[in-house]
């Protein structure tokens, strides 16, 4: 018996046809195809790069900075969109000065970064009128917590304000970053040195403010801020706690002000 055939044969007219066209490929092509294939091997990482950056940039999983692994912005609620009704949280106030009365009935607590763009929406558009109508009339009382999620340059920002608030200038740093908060891409405001220029034409002592915010002097508190909104539940920024209730995003005033007028029942 023969042996069975595992491919199909080719024709005494297929082996010439073969012949007459095969063109030996000339050597010379091999460093050619050399540095082709670096190229590819190139821009296929910058591809794999550019995928992780915006995989941590939409909260997909960690980022490992230089101050250590932060977790990652969570998108939080447009201005106008609705808010399902969140659970409410017992929140401490926090160490930093507050806005008003500290003995007032409500009390409004907002964890922020300073980097982000909701929560410099929600300081310009909404915070000025809750400060003229709850807060500057004794009703309520105004605190801030650090909650620096959106990388380095977020925890070089807390670490700022927690250097000007060893000099009691915390609000004035505070308001300084949110009024000239530069696109989230650019960085170029958040380093040792620039900051420490900000802190001069804000009246504080430059050698103290470089030195601490050199040393990450107080890099535990914005540890800790940022631990404890995770513990009450904080996702996305800005997150404010009205007697414990939570409103997420830059949310109109009006949501603000409906939660603040139940508080005062």
């Amino acid at each position: 018996m023969s042996a069975k055939p595992t491919s199909h044969p080719k024709t005494d007219l297929q082996e010439n046809h073969t012949k007459s066209f095969t063109i030996p490929m000339p050597k010379s092509y091999t460093p050619i195809l050399i540095f082709l294939l670096i190229i590819a091997a190139f821009f296929m990482g910058m591809l794999i790069t550019k995928i992780q950056y915006l995989q941590s940039s939409n909260g997909s999983g960690t980022t490992a900075g230089t101050y250590g692994t932060q977790p990652q912005a969570q998108a939080p609620n447009q201005p106008n969109q609705p808010q399902a009704p969140l659970q409410k949280q017992n929140v401490a106030v926090g160490h930093f000065p507050p806005q008003g009365n500290k003995d007032a009935k409500v009390k409004i607590i907002e964890f922020g970064d300073l980097r982000c763009p909701f929560c410099d929406q929600f300081f310009k558009q909404t915070e000025p009128q809750i400060i003229k109508d709850y807060v500057d009339t004794g009703k309520a009382v105004f605190y801030f917590r650090q909650y620096a999620f959106l990388g380095p340059a977020s925890t070089v920002a807390a670490n700022a304000a927690e250097c000007a608030n060893e000099q009691g200038k915390f609000w004035e740093m505070h308001n300084y970053l949110y009024q000239n908060q530069p696109d989230e891409s650019d960085t170029s405001m958040y380093t040792t040195d620039k900051l420490t220029q900000i802190a001069g034409t804000l009246g504080m002592d430059t050698n103290q403010f470089n030195s601490c915010l050199s040393a990450n002097k107080y890099s535990q508190n914005v540890s800790d801020d940022l631990a404890a909104g995770q513990k009450a539940g904080v996702s996305g920024t800005p997150t404010v706690f009205i007697n414990g209730t939570p409103i997420v995003g830059a949310q109109p005033y009006s949501a603000f002000q409906s939660a603040i007028e139940t508080a005062l029942k």
